[in-house]
């Protein structure tokens, strides 16, 4: 988080910052590992296993890196009718750090998590027809999937996952 500053107008701006990522994260897409019928407790305890082997077997490995320079060029001057123009100069690209281990890492629980019978899902939110229907709770096993499911938020973070039931396609004789 930024530093503390006295400048109100920054720390109302700043202020917005969790707000916005609150809403944000409400229309953004779930990505959990799923397997049906497994309850909620199992799959939390599978995915903490397979996120410390990961760990153990990719380590973290910080990286300093340094963004490449930005050249600011020099502004224009005037004063009493004369004008100049300043000279340029060179900015430090950004300084950051990297996780160059993060990929793999990832890639090892995702097999670890396959190993154990899940596959990773993606998941829109409900719309706000399935969400006035549904009241919230915690689920604890996972539902079956089918090309309508969706998932709510609940207040405390925790989601649960709707399955609704998808009328078939009727086929028509001839």
């Amino acid at each position: 988080m930024a530093a503390r500053t006295c400048h109100s107008k920054r720390m109302k701006t700043l202020a917005w910052i969790p707000v916005a990522a609150l809403v944000l994260t409400g229309c953004a897409p779930l990505s959990i590992y799923h397997k049906p019928g497994v309850q909620v407790s199992r799959l939390e305890a599978d995915t903490t296993r397979c996120e410390v082997a990961a760990l153990k077997d990719v380590p973290v490995n910080t990286q300093i890196r340094q963004g490449a320079p930005i050249y600011r060029p020099g502004g224009r001057y005037c004063r009493d009718g004369r004008c100049w123009t300043g000279p340029g100069y060179w900015d430090s690209g950004p300084v950051y750090t990297v996780d160059a281990n993060r990929g793999l890492r990832d890639r090892a629980t995702e097999l670890c998590m396959a190993e154990k019978g899940y596959r990773p899902v993606s998941l829109p939110p409900c719309s706000q027809g399935i969400r006035s229907q549904v009241p919230l709770g915690r689920m604890t096993t996972l539902p079956r999937l089918t090309p309508a499911s969706c998932f709510l938020r609940n207040e405390d973070g925790s989601y649960r996952i709707i399955s609704p039931v998808t009328a078939p396609i009727a086929s028509q004789g001839g």
